[in-house]
């Protein structure tokens, strides 16, 4: 993200996907990201991230948190520990660290609750976008994200996207640390069909791309 003008505050949307989209999935093997939360309370986080950009070993969907940084622990090139406020309309303050390897996976190992992803990236139109296939407790949750150096207006949504999730809590990786999908998928998916998909319209003109 660009810091230059907007200090340390992060702008994205974010939307619930039903399936993995097989064309940008198939072509690409994902990163594994564990995330660990010292502190997940009203929207203010403080998260240790270890990363494995490269993994050797993919974990399975079903695999936790400990599991799956078990299983990658070797592989980890990258951690870095992230300051978070809560997200208003579209935007959170967000400062990060890098820290020392070695240290970043003994903090994830020692923290608290976690969370466990496997991330694809993906250049569709101008902008980049990120889709994150949750694992464990949050199985089988998957959330597509587009993130930009300002705010995320006008956005060419893709039709993998089934509802948007930005303005939804419930969905931020630090309250589905404490708070995993799995408990209350089949609320959400009964709300969803009562309510029908929803898309913020107050990020200028949303635009769908064809199936």
């Amino acid at each position: 993200m660009d810091h230059e003008s907007f200090g340390d505050f992060e702008f994205e949307r974010r939307f619930f996907v039903r399936d993995l989209p097989g064309d940008i999935t198939s072509r690409q093997r994902p990163s594994v990201l564990i995330q660990s939360y010292l502190l997940a309370s009203d929207g203010y986080a403080v998260r240790v991230r270890a990363q494995a950009s490269e993994p050797s070993v993919i974990p399975t969907p079903d695999a936790g948190a400990d599991e799956a940084l078990a299983a990658v622990a070797k592989d980890v090139d990258f951690c870095v520990l992230t300051a978070k406020g809560p997200y208003v309309g579209g935007t959170r303050y967000e400062a990060e660290r890098e820290l020392d390897v070695a240290v970043g996976l003994e903090m994830v190992r020692r923290g608290g609750a976690k969370v466990a992803k496997l991330r694809y990236s993906a250049w569709l139109g101008t902008d980049g976008w990120v889709i994150d296939q949750f694992l464990g407790a949050n199985a089988p949750l998957i959330i597509a994200e587009c993130e930009r150096g300002g705010p995320v207006t006008d956005l060419v949504i893709p039709a993998f996207c089934t509802c948007e999730l930005t303005e939804d809590a419930r969905f931020s990786n630090d309250h589905l640390a404490i708070a995993p999908y799995r408990s209350w998928a089949y609320a959400f998916e009964e709300e969803l069909a009562t309510s029908g998909p929803r898309f913020v319209e107050s990020f200028g003109r949303n635009r769908h791309a064809e199936r």
